[in-house]
């Protein structure tokens, strides 16, 4: 198709969470009060993880960062869906939407990764520990999540270009309450297997890969826990290991769920609530996660408190 027959919408419109009147309100409020939590709790994580002297270690810089892409991944999505809500129109730009497409796939896809990195820091720690910190050296970490935040960079860049760059025709609405690489494909008139097969081959290979190094990593953190004789040295090693795993769990659970769905009962609607449910839910519970039951980041939190009060009086 010549490029004369390029169609360019100038905006696009959300079916949003629901389509139901009686329910805008009402999800309104809980969107707000989630989204809050969500900003409120991965805020203070860096900021706790940064100013705390006793939180400098590698897990702790790789929670750091997992608050980071959790306020990112809810950040790209939900102001826009909430100022929709208030202004009344569910619409979003051409470009707007290139964007907001480029950031979701680059967080969702380095939260995939940078979980796998931090399975790979608790195998070190309980099965390494008197060399944890010479193979968790503050090189290894940088490289571990800068190499994350390139390659998924470079993915997110890749699928939006080419989206983009393809001709959209027939109706600008999108099945869904933000701009995501299926339901655009949807939307486009031809061309569109090339992109589809990238899209299905890049998504199974981050899951795949980064959900067998955290498979791997928790094996041998099992086989290493088995062979502890102290029954304390075994409690800590799972108390060690239960925020992550929690959170690992929560987030590779709701993705599977929405792939592994058969075709019989796949439904946009179910992947509206699983959509929901990973980027903005878990972005809401990992921090508390991290800091419910854990004396680290609550002596951390009355420390930074102290200080805080002290400088200011």
């Amino acid at each position: 198709m010549g490029q004369q027959n390029l169609t360019m919408p100038t905006e696009f419109i959300f079916l949003g969470v629901t389509r139901l009147p009686e329910l805008q309100l009402p999800v309104f409020g809980i969107l707000l009060l989630i989204y809050t939590i969500t900003v409120l709790g991965n805020l203070g994580m860096i900021v706790l993880t940064k100013l705390d002297p006793h939180l400098h270690t590698p897990m702790y810089f790789f929670i750091r960062h997992l608050a980071f892409i959790d306020l990112g991944d809810s950040t790209v999505i939900y102001p826009k869906m909430l100022v929709n809500f208030v202004v009344g129109s569910n619409t979003i730009s051409y470009y707007g939407c290139a964007t907001q497409m480029t950031f979701f796939i680059m967080f969702i896809i380095s939260e995939l990764f940078i979980l796998s990195a931090m399975a790979y820091d608790r195998y070190v720690a309980i099965c390494n520990p008197l060399l944890y910190n010479v193979i968790m050296s503050p090189r290894l970490c940088h490289l571990l999540v800068g190499i994350p935040y390139l390659y998924s960079t470079f993915q997110a860049l890749m699928i939006t270009i080419k989206i983009f760059t393809l001709t959209f025709c027939g109706s600008n609405v999108i099945s869904h309450f933000y701009c995501d690489d299926v339901p655009m494909l949807l939307m486009l008139c031809s061309n569109a297997e090339e992109i589809e097969l990238l899209i299905i081959y890049f998504s199974a290979f981050n899951l795949i890969s980064s959900l067998l190094v955290v498979l791997l990593s928790y094996t041998l953190i099992l086989l290493a826990i088995c062979r502890m004789h102290s029954a304390q040295g075994r409690k800590k090693a799972f108390s060690t290991c239960g925020s992550h795993l929690t959170v690992v769990v929560v987030f590779y659970g709701s993705l599977l769920f929405m792939y592994l769905q058969p075709k019989s009962t796949h439904s946009f609607e179910t992947d509206k609530m699983a959509s929901v449910f990973y980027t903005l839910v878990i972005p809401m519970l990992n921090p508390l996660i991290y800091s419910l039951r854990n004396k680290e980041v609550e002596n951390a939190f009355h420390r930074v408190f102290k200080n805080q009060c002290q400088f200011y009086i």
